[in-house]
């Protein structure tokens, strides 16, 4: 004697889509965490002058279909020229340097990736 049930498929793409959910809010807070540390070195390194240049670092997280990512900027119009290795600059911050964003994450590099693992392992 066969029981027919209906809705198995509907029922499992329904839990594929709730399981993608988790996948992607998963990625988007250890993408967060890994801007948040990599963005908080880096404004050590960021020159002060009037602060204004600090005050408009941003972070932004794009989804583009299944691709996901993050990206720490400055808004400041002469954030670009600061950054720029080949333009010599005298700094008045003691730990203000050139390439301060690159340096800043390339340094937190360890922690970067403990707080990926952290947050895709819960």
């Amino acid at each position: 004697m066969g029981v027919k049930v209906r809705g198995i498929k509907e029922v499992r793409r329904n839990v594929n889509r709730i399981i993608d959910n988790i996948q992607d809010r998963r990625i988007v807070r250890a993408l967060t965490g890994a801007m948040i540390v990599g963005a908080a070195q880096a404004s050590i390194y960021t020159p002060i002058d009037t602060s204004y240049l600090l005050n408009s670092q941003f972070r932004e997280i794009v989804v583009n279909g299944t691709r996901i990512t993050g990206r720490v900027g400055y808004t400041a119009s002469y954030a670009a020229y600061v950054h720029d290795p080949a333009i010599r600059q005298q700094f008045r911050r003691s730990t203000a340097e050139k390439e301060f964003l690159t340096k800043g994450f390339e340094e937190s590099r360890d922690q970067i990736d403990r707080v990926v693992q952290r947050e895709m392992s819960l």
